[in-house]
Protein backbone atom coordinates (compact mmCIF):
# COMPACT_ATOMS: atom_id res chain seq x y z
CA UNK A 1 0.00 0.00 0.00
CA UNK A 2 2.93 2.16 0.90
CA UNK A 3 4.48 1.53 -2.64
CA UNK A 4 1.41 2.02 -4.03
CA UNK A 5 0.78 5.56 -2.46
CA UNK A 6 4.29 6.52 -3.36
CA UNK A 7 3.69 5.60 -6.98
CA UNK A 8 0.20 7.97 -7.59
CA UNK A 9 2.42 10.65 -5.86
CA UNK A 10 4.44 10.27 -8.43
CA UNK A 11 2.37 9.67 -11.10
CA UNK A 12 0.09 13.39 -9.74
CA UNK A 13 3.46 14.85 -9.58
CA UNK A 14 4.05 13.89 -12.90
CA UNK A 15 0.74 14.77 -14.42
CA UNK A 16 1.35 18.28 -12.79
CA UNK A 17 4.75 19.08 -14.03
CA UNK A 18 3.95 17.84 -17.66
CA UNK A 19 0.47 20.20 -17.49
CA UNK A 20 2.96 22.78 -16.44
CA UNK A 21 5.58 22.55 -19.13
CA UNK A 22 2.77 21.77 -21.92
CA UNK A 23 0.98 24.84 -20.63
CA UNK A 24 4.40 26.79 -20.55
CA UNK A 25 5.36 25.73 -24.16
CA UNK A 26 1.94 26.56 -25.30
CA UNK A 27 2.31 30.19 -23.89
CA UNK A 28 5.93 30.81 -25.29
CA UNK A 29 4.87 30.42 -29.11
CA UNK A 30 4.57 33.75 -31.25
CA UNK A 31 2.00 32.97 -33.99
CA UNK A 32 2.83 35.45 -36.57
CA UNK A 33 0.96 35.94 -39.78
CA UNK A 34 2.75 38.18 -42.21
CA UNK A 35 4.35 38.92 -45.33
CA UNK A 36 7.20 37.16 -47.02
CA UNK A 37 10.56 38.36 -45.88
CA UNK A 38 9.19 40.82 -42.76
CA UNK A 39 10.07 37.49 -40.45
CA UNK A 40 13.36 35.97 -42.35
CA UNK A 41 14.88 32.96 -40.74
CA UNK A 42 18.26 34.86 -39.37
CA UNK A 43 15.58 37.08 -37.54
CA UNK A 44 13.65 34.32 -36.34
CA UNK A 45 16.48 32.70 -35.06
CA UNK A 46 18.11 35.99 -33.36
CA UNK A 47 14.71 36.40 -31.75
CA UNK A 48 14.60 33.03 -30.35
CA UNK A 49 17.75 33.10 -28.71
CA UNK A 50 17.60 36.10 -27.05
CA UNK A 51 13.65 35.67 -25.59
CA UNK A 52 13.26 31.24 -25.52
CA UNK A 53 10.18 32.05 -27.34
CA UNK A 54 9.56 29.85 -30.50
CA UNK A 55 8.32 31.90 -33.26
CA UNK A 56 5.86 30.10 -36.20
CA UNK A 57 5.59 32.28 -39.01
CA UNK A 58 2.40 31.95 -41.27
CA UNK A 59 3.15 34.10 -44.53
CA UNK A 60 0.27 35.77 -46.18
CA UNK A 61 -1.51 39.44 -48.26
CA UNK A 62 -3.89 41.91 -46.93
CA UNK A 63 -6.69 39.96 -48.41
CA UNK A 64 -6.06 36.59 -46.70
CA UNK A 65 -5.43 37.75 -43.77
CA UNK A 66 -8.50 40.11 -42.99
CA UNK A 67 -10.38 36.34 -44.06
CA UNK A 68 -8.67 34.41 -41.60
CA UNK A 69 -9.08 36.67 -38.85
CA UNK A 70 -12.79 36.79 -40.05
CA UNK A 71 -13.33 33.14 -39.84
CA UNK A 72 -11.70 33.09 -36.30
CA UNK A 73 -13.17 36.05 -35.05
CA UNK A 74 -9.52 37.09 -34.34
CA UNK A 75 -7.88 34.12 -33.50
CA UNK A 76 -5.48 31.41 -34.60
CA UNK A 77 -2.40 34.45 -34.26
CA UNK A 78 -0.67 36.40 -31.74
CA UNK A 79 0.27 39.31 -34.48
CA UNK A 80 -0.47 40.23 -37.56
CA UNK A 81 0.84 43.15 -39.91
CA UNK A 82 -2.25 43.65 -42.22
CA UNK A 83 -0.87 47.25 -44.81
CA UNK A 84 -2.75 50.46 -42.62
CA UNK A 85 -5.68 51.21 -44.85
CA UNK A 86 -6.82 47.71 -43.78
CA UNK A 87 -7.29 48.13 -40.05
CA UNK A 88 -9.39 50.45 -39.33
CA UNK A 89 -12.48 49.99 -41.66
CA UNK A 90 -11.88 45.88 -41.17
CA UNK A 91 -12.30 46.70 -37.38
CA UNK A 92 -15.46 48.34 -37.65
CA UNK A 93 -17.22 45.68 -39.96
CA UNK A 94 -15.66 42.63 -38.15
CA UNK A 95 -14.22 43.32 -35.09
CA UNK A 96 -10.82 41.58 -35.65
CA UNK A 97 -8.66 43.20 -33.78
CA UNK A 98 -7.50 44.65 -30.44
CA UNK A 99 -5.89 48.40 -29.16
CA UNK A 100 -2.53 48.11 -28.38
CA UNK A 101 -1.16 48.97 -25.08
CA UNK A 102 1.26 52.03 -26.35
CA UNK A 103 3.20 51.49 -23.06
CA UNK A 104 4.82 48.60 -23.94
CA UNK A 105 6.16 49.85 -27.22
CA UNK A 106 9.58 51.49 -27.44
CA UNK A 107 8.22 54.68 -29.60
CA UNK A 108 12.47 55.71 -29.47
CA UNK A 109 12.87 52.85 -32.38
CA UNK A 110 10.35 54.62 -34.95
CA UNK A 111 10.77 57.19 -37.48
CA UNK A 112 8.43 59.62 -35.39
CA UNK A 113 6.74 61.03 -38.46
CA UNK A 114 5.62 57.36 -39.41
CA UNK A 115 4.90 56.14 -36.08
CA UNK A 116 2.90 59.50 -35.74
CA UNK A 117 0.72 59.26 -39.13
CA UNK A 118 0.07 55.61 -38.48
CA UNK A 119 -1.44 56.25 -35.46
CA UNK A 120 -3.52 58.51 -36.78
CA UNK A 121 -4.64 56.05 -39.98
CA UNK A 122 -5.20 53.34 -37.66
CA UNK A 123 -7.25 54.56 -35.16
CA UNK A 124 -10.78 53.45 -34.25
CA UNK A 125 -13.53 55.19 -31.77
CA UNK A 126 -10.26 56.73 -29.53
CA UNK A 127 -7.57 53.69 -29.67
CA UNK A 128 -4.58 53.08 -31.89
CA UNK A 129 -4.99 49.45 -33.55
CA UNK A 130 -1.58 49.73 -35.43
CA UNK A 131 2.13 50.55 -35.78
CA UNK A 132 4.42 50.57 -38.46
CA UNK A 133 6.91 48.38 -39.83
CA UNK A 134 7.49 48.13 -44.02
CA UNK A 135 7.18 50.64 -45.81
CA UNK A 136 7.46 50.50 -49.76
CA UNK A 137 5.69 52.13 -52.80
CA UNK A 138 4.13 50.98 -56.32
CA UNK A 139 4.37 53.02 -59.27
CA UNK A 140 6.04 51.97 -62.65
CA UNK A 141 9.02 49.34 -63.37
CA UNK A 142 9.74 50.09 -67.07
CA UNK A 143 12.52 48.97 -69.22
CA UNK A 144 13.67 52.67 -69.86
CA UNK A 145 15.07 51.94 -73.24
CA UNK A 146 12.18 50.96 -74.67
CA UNK A 147 9.28 52.62 -73.12
CA UNK A 148 10.74 56.04 -72.85
CA UNK A 149 7.04 57.64 -73.63
CA UNK A 150 5.86 56.35 -70.13
CA UNK A 151 5.73 58.42 -67.46
CA UNK A 152 1.94 57.73 -65.41
CA UNK A 153 -0.03 55.33 -65.51
CA UNK A 154 -2.17 55.85 -68.08
CA UNK A 155 0.44 55.92 -69.88
CA UNK A 156 0.28 52.28 -69.90
CA UNK A 157 -1.98 52.73 -72.58
CA UNK A 158 0.16 54.41 -75.42
CA UNK A 159 0.85 52.43 -78.57
CA UNK A 160 4.58 52.13 -78.63
CA UNK A 161 4.08 50.31 -75.60
CA UNK A 162 1.10 47.85 -77.43
CA UNK A 163 1.41 44.35 -76.26
CA UNK A 164 4.14 45.01 -73.82
CA UNK A 165 2.61 46.26 -70.78
CA UNK A 166 1.82 44.54 -67.71
CA UNK A 167 -0.28 45.06 -64.48
CA UNK A 168 -2.85 43.62 -61.76
CA UNK A 169 -6.65 43.99 -61.55
CA UNK A 170 -6.10 45.00 -57.87
CA UNK A 171 -7.17 48.03 -56.12
CA UNK A 172 -3.87 50.32 -56.70
CA UNK A 173 -4.20 49.83 -60.34
CA UNK A 174 -7.81 51.32 -59.59
CA UNK A 175 -6.43 53.96 -57.41
CA UNK A 176 -3.02 54.92 -59.84
CA UNK A 177 -5.36 54.98 -62.80
CA UNK A 178 -7.44 57.45 -61.03
CA UNK A 179 -4.71 59.76 -60.03
CA UNK A 180 -3.78 60.13 -63.47
CA UNK A 181 -6.74 60.58 -65.17
CA UNK A 182 -6.65 64.20 -63.04
CA UNK A 183 -8.86 62.62 -60.20
CA UNK A 184 -8.36 62.23 -56.54
CA UNK A 185 -9.69 58.80 -55.61
CA UNK A 186 -9.07 59.18 -51.88
CA UNK A 187 -10.50 62.96 -51.25
CA UNK A 188 -13.99 60.95 -52.75
CA UNK A 189 -13.59 58.22 -50.02
CA UNK A 190 -16.21 60.09 -47.76
CA UNK A 191 -18.98 59.97 -50.63
CA UNK A 192 -19.56 56.25 -51.67
CA UNK A 193 -21.58 57.52 -54.80
CA UNK A 194 -18.98 59.76 -55.69
CA UNK A 195 -16.29 57.06 -55.66
CA UNK A 196 -17.91 54.55 -57.75
CA UNK A 197 -18.95 57.55 -60.84
CA UNK A 198 -15.03 57.90 -60.40
CA UNK A 199 -14.41 54.29 -60.39
CA UNK A 200 -16.62 53.76 -63.80
CA UNK A 201 -14.32 56.41 -65.09
CA UNK A 202 -10.91 54.63 -64.46
CA UNK A 203 -12.88 51.03 -65.68
CA UNK A 204 -13.81 52.72 -69.06
CA UNK A 205 -9.88 53.64 -69.83
CA UNK A 206 -8.91 49.89 -68.26
CA UNK A 207 -10.97 48.36 -70.75
CA UNK A 208 -9.42 50.84 -73.88
CA UNK A 209 -5.98 49.73 -72.24
CA UNK A 210 -6.93 46.03 -72.79
CA UNK A 211 -5.32 45.52 -75.78
CA UNK A 212 -1.95 46.82 -74.40
CA UNK A 213 -1.64 44.53 -71.64
CA UNK A 214 0.61 41.26 -72.61
CA UNK A 215 -0.73 39.68 -68.92
CA UNK A 216 -2.43 40.80 -65.70
CA UNK A 217 0.57 39.59 -63.70
CA UNK A 218 -0.81 37.87 -60.27
CA UNK A 219 2.50 36.70 -58.18
CA UNK A 220 5.78 39.14 -58.34
CA UNK A 221 8.16 36.39 -59.92
CA UNK A 222 5.77 35.94 -62.73
CA UNK A 223 6.32 39.62 -63.90
CA UNK A 224 10.29 39.79 -63.23
CA UNK A 225 10.14 37.18 -65.81
CA UNK A 226 8.35 39.03 -68.29
CA UNK A 227 10.38 41.73 -67.55
CA UNK A 228 13.88 40.08 -67.62
CA UNK A 229 12.40 38.29 -70.95
CA UNK A 230 11.80 41.57 -73.02
CA UNK A 231 8.18 40.33 -73.39
CA UNK A 232 7.09 43.29 -71.25
CA UNK A 233 8.68 46.37 -71.45
CA UNK A 234 6.20 48.59 -69.02
CA UNK A 235 4.21 47.63 -65.83
CA UNK A 236 2.40 48.94 -62.66
CA UNK A 237 4.78 47.02 -59.83
CA UNK A 238 6.24 47.83 -56.72
CA UNK A 239 9.47 49.83 -56.06
CA UNK A 240 11.33 46.66 -55.16
CA UNK A 241 10.37 45.09 -57.98
CA UNK A 242 12.00 47.28 -60.41
CA UNK A 243 15.59 47.54 -58.20
CA UNK A 244 15.89 43.87 -58.06
CA UNK A 245 16.00 43.51 -61.83
CA UNK A 246 17.92 46.96 -62.21
CA UNK A 247 20.66 44.68 -60.49
CA UNK A 248 21.11 42.92 -63.28
CA UNK A 249 20.07 45.21 -66.11
CA UNK A 250 20.61 48.90 -66.01
CA UNK A 251 17.81 49.43 -68.18
CA UNK A 252 15.14 48.00 -66.31
CA UNK A 253 13.74 49.99 -63.34
CA UNK A 254 11.34 51.64 -60.71
CA UNK A 255 10.36 54.68 -61.87
CA UNK A 256 7.73 57.53 -59.95
CA UNK A 257 5.03 57.93 -62.07
CA UNK A 258 4.15 61.64 -62.68
CA UNK A 259 0.90 61.96 -60.62
CA UNK A 260 2.74 60.04 -57.75
CA UNK A 261 3.59 56.99 -56.63
CA UNK A 262 1.26 54.90 -54.34
CA UNK A 263 2.24 54.93 -50.56
CA UNK A 264 2.12 52.07 -48.64
CA UNK A 265 2.75 50.89 -44.59
CA UNK A 266 2.57 47.52 -43.13
CA UNK A 267 2.04 47.70 -39.84
CA UNK A 268 1.95 45.41 -36.94
CA UNK A 269 -1.52 45.12 -35.48
CA UNK A 270 -2.61 43.02 -32.56
CA UNK A 271 -5.70 39.84 -33.71
CA UNK A 272 -9.11 40.50 -31.37
CA UNK A 273 -8.15 36.95 -29.42
CA UNK A 274 -4.27 37.13 -29.24
CA UNK A 275 -2.64 34.40 -26.67
CA UNK A 276 0.46 35.52 -26.15
CA UNK A 277 0.33 39.38 -26.34
CA UNK A 278 3.49 39.78 -24.50
CA UNK A 279 5.16 37.76 -27.14
CA UNK A 280 3.77 40.28 -29.82
CA UNK A 281 5.25 43.29 -27.95
CA UNK A 282 8.66 41.78 -27.67
CA UNK A 283 8.90 40.83 -31.23
CA UNK A 284 8.22 44.83 -32.19
CA UNK A 285 10.41 46.13 -30.02
CA UNK A 286 13.26 43.29 -31.03
CA UNK A 287 13.22 43.91 -34.76
CA UNK A 288 12.56 47.77 -35.09
CA UNK A 289 16.15 47.89 -33.59
CA UNK A 290 17.87 49.63 -36.50
CA UNK A 291 20.63 46.57 -36.86
CA UNK A 292 17.73 44.01 -36.77
CA UNK A 293 15.89 46.18 -39.17
CA UNK A 294 18.30 46.54 -41.43
CA UNK A 295 18.20 42.87 -41.77
CA UNK A 296 14.53 42.98 -42.70
CA UNK A 297 15.11 45.16 -45.33
CA UNK A 298 17.54 42.79 -46.95
CA UNK A 299 15.19 40.18 -46.76
CA UNK A 300 12.51 41.83 -47.85
CA UNK A 301 13.75 44.58 -50.08
CA UNK A 302 11.84 47.72 -48.24
CA UNK A 303 12.96 50.33 -45.49
CA UNK A 304 11.24 49.89 -42.54
CA UNK A 305 10.05 52.11 -40.06
CA UNK A 306 13.04 51.77 -37.85
CA UNK A 307 14.52 55.17 -37.03
CA UNK A 308 18.54 55.01 -38.30
CA UNK A 309 18.01 51.64 -40.31
CA UNK A 310 18.96 52.73 -43.21
CA UNK A 311 22.98 53.45 -42.10
CA UNK A 312 22.61 49.28 -42.05
CA UNK A 313 21.27 49.16 -45.53
CA UNK A 314 23.72 47.57 -48.17
CA UNK A 315 25.01 50.29 -50.46
CA UNK A 316 23.10 49.44 -53.38
CA UNK A 317 19.68 49.23 -52.59
CA UNK A 318 20.09 52.88 -51.17
CA UNK A 319 22.03 54.31 -54.65
CA UNK A 320 18.83 52.84 -56.43
CA UNK A 321 15.97 53.96 -53.91
CA UNK A 322 18.18 57.48 -54.62
CA UNK A 323 17.85 57.29 -58.32
CA UNK A 324 13.91 56.45 -58.13
CA UNK A 325 13.18 58.71 -55.87
CA UNK A 326 14.40 62.30 -56.28
CA UNK A 327 13.28 65.23 -53.01
CA UNK A 328 10.20 65.86 -55.39
CA UNK A 329 9.28 61.86 -56.17
CA UNK A 330 9.31 61.40 -52.47
CA UNK A 331 6.65 64.74 -51.26
CA UNK A 332 4.71 63.25 -53.92
CA UNK A 333 4.10 59.97 -53.28
CA UNK A 334 0.05 59.45 -52.67
CA UNK A 335 -0.40 57.26 -49.15
CA UNK A 336 -2.99 55.35 -48.67
CA UNK A 337 -5.54 56.27 -46.13
CA UNK A 338 -8.09 53.88 -44.30
CA UNK A 339 -10.61 52.26 -46.62
CA UNK A 340 -14.04 52.78 -45.37
CA UNK A 341 -16.08 50.14 -45.02
CA UNK A 342 -17.98 49.06 -48.15
CA UNK A 343 -15.30 50.54 -50.72
CA UNK A 344 -13.44 47.38 -51.68
CA UNK A 345 -17.42 46.03 -52.54
CA UNK A 346 -17.10 48.92 -55.63
CA UNK A 347 -13.73 48.27 -56.40
CA UNK A 348 -14.43 44.40 -56.42
CA UNK A 349 -17.47 44.70 -59.06
CA UNK A 350 -14.85 46.83 -61.08
CA UNK A 351 -12.62 44.77 -61.40
CA UNK A 352 -14.32 42.16 -62.18
CA UNK A 353 -16.18 43.73 -65.17
CA UNK A 354 -12.71 44.90 -66.41
CA UNK A 355 -11.80 41.20 -66.14
CA UNK A 356 -14.99 39.97 -68.20
CA UNK A 357 -14.94 42.65 -71.14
Amino acid sequence: MKRNGIGLRTMVATAAIFALTAGTTQAEELRLLTWGGYAPDDVVALFEEETGIDVSVTLSNNEEMIAKLRATGGGGFDLAQPSQDRIAGAQEEHGIYKPLDLSKVDSSLFIASMLDGTKKNTEFEGDVYGLPHVWGTSGLVLDTSKAGSVKDYTDLCNADVAGKVSYRLKRPTLIGFAFAMGMDPFAAYADPAAYEDMMKKVEAKLVECKPNVKAYWSGGDALINLLRSGEVVASMAWDTGGWKLNADNPDITFVAPASGALGWIDTFALPAKTKNEDAAYKWINFVMQPEIAAMITAAAGNFTASKGADAFAEEGLKARFQASFPSEAIDNIKWYPPVPAGLEDIEGDILDRVQAS
